[in-house]
């Protein structure tokens, strides 16, 4: 199942966040995902914004979406734009 988490910046834009590849169990998903997964053993997770701001790609750790902080995922969005 695909778990996805909302914030809402300082600029009242809401991102929904999901890792890439999630909720998708497929002997081809889990190649996309071994190939998207980060040499130091990250995920890419996609945040896509209401309004005009445009989707990031970000690089989490594994366990990002119970163990990074709201202010935290604000802070890696606003680095990646």
């Amino acid at each position: 199942m695909m778990t996805q988490r909302e914030i809402t910046d300082p600029h009242n834009t809401t991102w929904t966040c999901v890792q890439a590849y999630a909720g998708v169990e497929t002997a081809a998903t889990a190649e996309a995902v071994e190939r998207s997964t980060a040499n130091e053993g990250g995920v890419t997770v996609v945040c896509t914004p209401t309004g005009g701001a445009q989707t990031v790609r970000l690089e989490l750790a594994p366990g990002w979406q119970e163990n990074l902080s709201d202010d935290e995922l604000k802070q890696a969005i606003a680095d990646a734009q």
